[in-house]
């Protein structure tokens, strides 16, 4: 599985960015696509989560309600739409791909990796 992320770029505080991860390669050993940010000097971090073939989607608490993971699986592709911007949501932005059927916010636990995308928020 190879994944291919990108959309991020250079927001003011309040504004929107729409990050996209697409999926080539063995497509159908994924259950699940997260993303992750990690900013300097921190630790990756799981921002959210959407299951393959669709159901529930999960988010950490300080992005709840300012972010939204969505998927289209005939374009392969899912979707972080990223609203009402903070500087604290600075960071790297990466997707991630598990085949594991339960629900996981490690790093660790994701098998697919795409390359970040720089997300930066002036103040």
């Amino acid at each position: 599985v190879q994944l291919q992320a990108s959309g991020g770029g250079l927001v003011q505080t309040g504004g929107s960015l729409r990050l996209s991860c697409t999926a080539s390669g063995r497509t159908f050993s994924i259950y699940a696509v997260g993303w992750f940010r990690q900013a300097p000097g921190k630790e990756r971090e799981f921002v959210a989560r959407i299951n393959w073939s669709g159901g529930p989607t999960y988010y950490v608490d300080s992005v709840k309600g300012r972010f939204t993971i969505s998927r289209d699986n005939a374009k392969n592709t899912v979707y972080l739409q990223m609203n009402s911007l903070k500087p604290e949501d600075t960071a790297v932005y990466y997707c991630a791909a598990t085949s594991k059927y339960y629900y996981v916010t490690a790093p660790v636990e994701y098998d697919y990796w795409g390359q970040g995308t720089q997300v930066t928020v002036s103040s």
